[in-house]
């Protein structure tokens, strides 16, 4: 998608697979591991079911949202076994990412927007603080009761920024949330590496 930069005033991205690395079959296998079941098994029962919704927008918290997953997963495990798995979708940052936010914020000022969850985010906060400082706020689905795709999540957002949404270039790596961006009228751009990223913004070193 080609998009007219002199028209941008600010960037918004995704933070879990453009900016940190992601798997979440690290989380199953760790429950599997834990629960001495096949990993097959867990990931043909897990889904981001109503309960997970909930638990990204702060309606439930970690506690209740592991009951939900020992009845869904039909595995009996603790809670810290739980969170235990549930840490391992980090693995790392994205290759390049820190280059790229770094010249991208000598232009624009840098917002982040994720759906995540208290338990994700304490320990992300910690691990990622150095490329984390690029932005001005990064807005938790869990803090602001709101998730994307919704058209609400990205007008509360905008709100927030004090930016139009159609002055802000989002990047995300769903392109369910792109859509959703774009029906929104916001400029969005579908990440598949951190060259997509440049492209759009046309950064060099």
């Amino acid at each position: 998608m080609a998009v007219d930069l002199t028209e941008i005033d600010a960037l918004l991205f995704d933070l879990g697979g453009v900016v940190i690395d992601i798997d979440f079959s690290r989380v199953i296998d760790m429950w599997a591991q834990r629960s001495n079941t096949d990993p097959s098994e867990i990931t043909s029962r897990f889904s981001m079911d109503e309960a997970y919704r909930r638990h990204e927008v702060g309606q439930i918290d970690g506690p209740a949202y592991f009951e939900s997953l020992r009845a869904s997963l039909a595995i009996d495990l603790s809670d810290r076994d739980f969170v235990d798995g549930w840490l391992e979708v980090h693995v790392g940052l994205i290759d390049g990412i820190q280059d790229v936010l770094a010249l991208a914020a000598r232009s624009w000022p840098l917002f982040g927007f994720t759906n995540s969850n208290p338990t994700h985010r304490n320990v992300a906060i910690v691990r990622f603080a150095d490329v984390l400082r690029h932005f001005d706020r990064v807005f938790e689905s869990f803090a602001i009761g709101l998730r994307k795709p919704e058209r609400e999540a990205f007008e509360f957002v905008a709100d927030s920024m004090g930016v139009p949404l159609g002055r802000i270039l989002f990047f995300d790596d769903s392109p369910e949330n792109v859509t959703g961006a774009r029906d929104c009228g916001m400029p969005a751009v579908l990440v598949r590496s951190t060259d997509d990223i440049r492209s759009a913004l046309g950064l060099t070193d």
